[in-house]
C-alpha cells in the first residue's frame, strides 16, 4: 500500500538539500504548509457535511433540501458562509467560539488519514486527543455564561453536563480499544488492525463490537447531534448557549458542531473498523486488490458512513429531555462500559480474541 512519508520525505530533502534551506526555515515552510493543509481540510469537509446534512434531512422528510444557489444547491453552503462573513462583530464574544473552534481543530489534527500521513502521532496520542476535545466544554461554558441571558446560561450549564458526562464513555470505550492493541498511538492502532480479519470489531469480537455501539452513542451525545440536541430545544431555550451569537460567532460553533460529527466518525473508524487498513479476508488475489485502494480512500469511506449513520439517527428519532440523556449515560452507557472493559482485560489476558 501507498506510504505517504515518501512524499513528505521527498519535500522535506528538497526544502533542505536541492534548494539548500536552513533547518529552522524547512521546518518553519512544512509548518506552515501543513497548518494550512489541515484548516484548509477542516473547512473543505465542514462545507460537504452542511451540505450533506441538509440533503440526507431532505431525502427523509421527502424534500429536496437546497436547490436553488448553484447546480443541485451546491452553492448554497459558501453563500451561507459569504453572509455570515458580511455580518460579522468581532468584537462579540470573541473567547468561546476560539475556544470551542480550537478544541475541535485540534482533535481533527490526530486523524491518520493514510499511511504516513498522520499530522500529530504522539504515544499517548489517545491521552492527547480526548484532553484537547475537551476544551470545547469550557467554550460552551463561556458562551452561555458571557451571553448575559439565562436561557443561553440554562443551556450552557445542560450543554457542559451533557458533554462531560459522556466524555466518560467515550474514554471507556477508547481504552477498551487501547487494553486490545496495546498502544495509545493513532497509527499503531490503525497498524494493529492490518491484515486479514484484523479489525478491532473482528479482532475484539463481543466486547470490541459493544464498545464500538457504545462509543458511536456516547459521541453522539459528545458532539450535541440528534436526539441528543438539547441546544436546539427552540421552545425552551431558544438556540441554546449561542444565542446571542451571530455573524462568525455563530460561524464557529456551526462549524464546530458539523467537524466535530466527523471527527467522531474518524476516530470510530480509526479505533474499529481499521482508520486507512483495507479489507483482507486472507484470500490473497481479493487482498491484493484491496491493497490498490489508496489508504485515505478506505479511511474517507468508512469515515463518511458512519456520518451517514449518525444523521440518519437524527433525523429518525425524537429529542431527548435532559433527564432522560443523562439517565441513558450514567445508569447505562457506563454501567456499560466499565463491565465491557472488565471483559476485554479478561479476553486478552487469557488470550480469547482473533490473532
Amino acid at each position: 500500500m501507498f506510504d505517504f512519508s515518501i512524499i513528505t520525505q521527498w519535500f522535506d530533502q528538497l526544502l533542505r538539500i536541492t534548494i539548500g534551506c536552513p533547518d529552522w526555515l524547512a521546518i518553519l515552510i512544512e509548518c506552515v504548509l501543513v497548518g494550512t493543509g489541515i484548516l484548509l481540510g477542516y473547512a473543505l469537509i465542514a462545507c460537504v457535511l452542511i451540505f450533506m446534512e441538509r440533503k440526507v434531512c431532505a431525502y427523509f422528510q421527502c424534500r429536496l433540501g437546497p436547490m436553488r444557489v448553484g447546480y443541485w444547491g451546491l452553492l448554497q453552503v459558501f453563500a451561507d458562509v459569504l453572509k455570515m462573513l458580511i455580518k460579522e462583530d468581532k468584537l462579540l464574544y470573541l473567547v468561546a467560539p476560539l475556544l470551542v473552534i480550537i478544541g475541535s481543530v485540534g482533535a481533527f489534527s490526530f486523524l491518520p488519514w493514510n499511511n504516513g500521513a498522520t499530522i500529530l502521532d504522539f504515544n499517548v496520542g489517545v491521552f492527547l486527543l480526548t484532553a484537547i476535545s475537551s476544551i470545547g466544554v469550557v467554550g460552551i461554558f463561556l458562551a452561555g455564561w458571557g451571553s448575559n441571558n439565562k436561557y443561553s446560561v440554562v443551556s450552557a450549564m445542560r450543554g457542559a453536563v451533557q458533554m462531560i458526562s459522556y466524555e466518560m464513555s467515550l474514554c471507556l470505550c477508547l481504552i477498551t480499544a487501547v487494553i486490545l492493541t496495546g498502544t495509545m498511538q493513532m497509527s499503531g492502532i490503525v497498524e494493529a488492525q492490518t491484515g486479514p480479519w484484523k479489525w478491532l470489531i473482528f479482532q475484539g469480537h463481543i466486547p470490541a463490537i459493544i464498545a464500538f455501539f457504545v462509543f458511536l452513542i456516547a459521541g453522539n451525545a459528545e458532539a450535541n447531534r440528534g436526539p441528543f440536541d438539547m441546544a436546539e430545544a427552540e421552545s425552551e431555550l431558544t438556540a441554546g448557549h449561542h444565542t446571542e451569537y451571530s455573524g462568525m460567532g455563530f460561524g464557529f460553533f456551526y462549524l464546530a458542531e458539523f467537524l466535530n460529527l466527523f471527527i467522531i466518525a474518524g476516530i470510530a473508524a480509526t479505533v474499529f473498523l481499521g482508520g486507512w487498513a483495507p479489507v483482507n479476508i486472507g484470500v490473497e488475489a481479493f487482498d491484493a486488490v484491496m491493497d490498490y485502494i489508496p489508504g485515505i480512500v478506505w479511511f474517507m469511506g468508512k469515515t463518511f458512513f458512519l456520518v451517514w449513520i449518525l444523521m440518519w439517527i437524527k433525523w429518525t428519532f425524537p429529542r431527548l429531555r435532559i433527564d432522560q440523556i443523562l439517565k441513558l449515560e450514567w445508569k447505562y452507557l457506563m454501567p456499560l462500559g466499565l463491565i465491557n472493559l472488565v471483559i476485554m482485560t479478561v479476553v486478552v489476558a487469557l488470550g480469547l480474541y482473533i490473532k
